[in-house]
């Protein structure tokens, strides 16, 4: 009787909520399989398949804001000629939420004069990072190559699907990082990815009310598969700072590491100091294979307001300015009266 009596609850709350809204009284879709159908519209129409880095953004692809060039690059802008600097990384390299020549990349161009090709890609792990850099290296021969994470970049490392979308990643094989899950599988059919509770509890405007409320709808809609337990993705990406090394002393292009953050860092000391042990060690271990390394944290934290650096997300006009800075000092070149070091 009890359970009886919740379920009936259950339901007419349900009902009730759906009156409440009125629309949803009369059409009952699977909210998950909505959102992942919508998320694979947007996506076939930004991104191009990649069977060694998953996809990459649409050449040719414009948006309010936007402009994709060959090989994936975003625009940075009119550039001098000469050997260009790389900067390779996810979102917050990209610029997701600025314009063009507000990403950090076309910063670091119009300061410096220097010739900067942006191939940030939105929603790269680390390993994919590192594989993007040694996939552009190559093609533009450039004087540097500026490789930007973020903590949760560790992370995703522990993954083969990430946002829907599979990608590559690497097994740990007597301590030596294994290339897995390539050449990349296509997309999957949003219908072929939901569980048997996305495919049930999909339908219940309640549950998808209760769990917005509570902001638990990233892991419910998104489309995740882990292949690594967590915590591997500090010691694989520790290992791939050796593959950056290697393209530093094949390419003969200096290589830098950049961390960055995303704004929870600003708002809870404890998340704080996780992300920050988590990017503090890969650094570490960047400088043991002799590669250059800039931490931002300090720089950030030392102005009035770190959280006014960013749009929601992601980097500001400003907040992407004073990377473009940092980045111009770490590697000796003078911006905004800045002297090289």
């Amino acid at each position: 009787m009890v359970l009886a009596a919740v379920v009936v609850g259950l339901v007419v709350l349900e009902l009730g909520l759906r009156v409440w809204f009125w629309g949803y009284l009369f059409t009952w879709p699977n909210f998950v399989l909505e959102a992942r159908t919508v998320l694979a519209a947007g996506d076939a129409g930004r991104y191009v398949h990649d069977d060694r880095l998953g996809y990459v953004p649409r050449a040719g692809h414009a948006a309010p804001g936007i402009t994709i060039e060959a090989d994936g690059r975003r625009s940075t802008g009119a550039a001098t000629p000469g050997a260009p600097i790389l900067a390779v990384g996810d979102s917050f390299t990209f610029g997701a939420e600025v314009a063009d020549p507000q990403t950090w990349p076309a910063q670091l161009q119009q300061i410096t004069g220097r010739r900067v090709i942006n191939g940030g890609v939105i929603g790269y792990g680390f390993d994919q990072i590192v594989l993007r850099a040694e996939t552009l290296a190559p093609l533009y021969k450039p004087e540097a190559i500026v490789v930007a994470f973020i903590a949760d970049d560790i992370r995703r490392t522990e993954m083969r699907r990430l946002w829907s979308a599979d990608k590559p990643y690497f097994d740990i094989e007597n301590g030596t990082p294994v290339l897995r899950n390539v050449p990349v599988p296509p997309r999957a059919d949003p219908r072929t990815t939901l569980t048997f509770w996305q495919r049930t509890l999909g339908y219940s405007l309640l549950f998808d009310f209760i769990l917005r409320r509570l902001d638990l709808l990233h892991d419910w809609f998104g489309d995740h598969v882990r292949v690594h337990p967590a915590g591997t993705g500090e010691r694989i990406a520790c290992l791939l700072t050796q593959r950056l090394a290697d393209l530093q002393r094949s390419s003969g292009a200096r290589v830098l590491m950049v961390a960055e953050y995303d704004p929870v860092v600003w708002d809870d000391p404890a998340f704080a100091a996780t992300q920050r042990a988590m990017t503090g060690a890969l650094l570490a271990c960047a400088r043991k294979q002799g590669l250059a390394t800039l931490d931002s944290y300090d720089a950030m934290a030392a102005t009035a307001k770190p959280r006014q650096l960013y749009v929601l997300w992601h980097m500001n006009e400003a907040g992407n300015a004073l990377i473009a800075r940092l980045v111009a000092r770490a590697l000796g070149l003078k911006a905004l009266g800045l002297k090289a070091d």
